[in-house]
């Protein structure tokens, strides 16, 4: 009888990251979580709670991606499962990472949201979580800065998602402060009055203008 076809299982950054430490090597999950904070990827990825890493394993291993290879014990420590990535894990490492490479417009932003209905706060409480916003950009391209330019430096290849944190913090950071500087001089302000008016004129009953 005919095996039913396996799911196919979304991608995930956390997935890939997984994948791609296990096709360095086998290992268990506490390993993985010190090689991603040893290599920079928490930057990248979520692992405060070892919890969402275990979860990302196991679902990996429900599709086949990463199997069970061996438990091991340590001194003081309970046994730990080492896991290895499978022929089938790899294929689809590579195609999420080309498609993950290729792919735009795929997620929805918290701040976009935000900044859709930005018309919910007054100018003033917008202008005061803006500026708030813009420090903490500032301090997130120094950290960044420093992380690029801390000796040993590693080759380019392992510093390309920070190129272009730095560069998008920057971008985004000059932009947040053009915002502030037009809610500050009164160039972008708006009211209860004009948000009615620009319904009246932009928005039918229907929703269909």
């Amino acid at each position: 009888m005919a095996m039913p076809p396996r799911e196919t299982v979304p991608r995930s950054a956390l997935g890939l990251i997984v994948l791609g430490l296990l096709n360095e090597e086998p290992m268990h999950v506490y390993r993985m979580q010190k090689l991603i904070e040893q290599y920079g990827k928490a930057r990248v990825v979520n692992v405060r709670r070892r919890a969402s890493l275990y979860q990302s394993v196991e679902r990996l291993a429900r599709h086949g991606l990463v199997e069970a290879r061996e438990s091991v014990s340590g001194e003081g420590a309970p046994d730990r499962i080492v896991y290895a990535i499978t022929d089938e894990g790899r294929e689809t490492s590579a195609r999420w990472l080309r498609e993950m490479l290729t792919t735009t417009g795929a997620e929805f932003p918290e701040f976009f949201a935000a900044l859709s209905v930005l018309a919910g706060l007054t100018p003033d409480d917008a202008l005061h979580h803006l500026r708030v916003r813009a420090d903490h950009l500032a301090a997130d391209l120094a950290a960044t800065e420093a992380l690029m330019t801390a000796e040993p430096r590693p080759p380019r290849l392992f510093l390309l998602e920070e190129e272009c944190r730095r560069l998008l913090l920057r971008t985004e950071l000059e932009w947040v402060r053009g915002v502030v500087e037009d809610l500050r001089a009164g160039r972008l302000t708006w009211d209860e009055p004009w948000r009615l008016a620009v319904r009246s004129a932009f928005v039918a009953e229907d929703g269909d203008r």
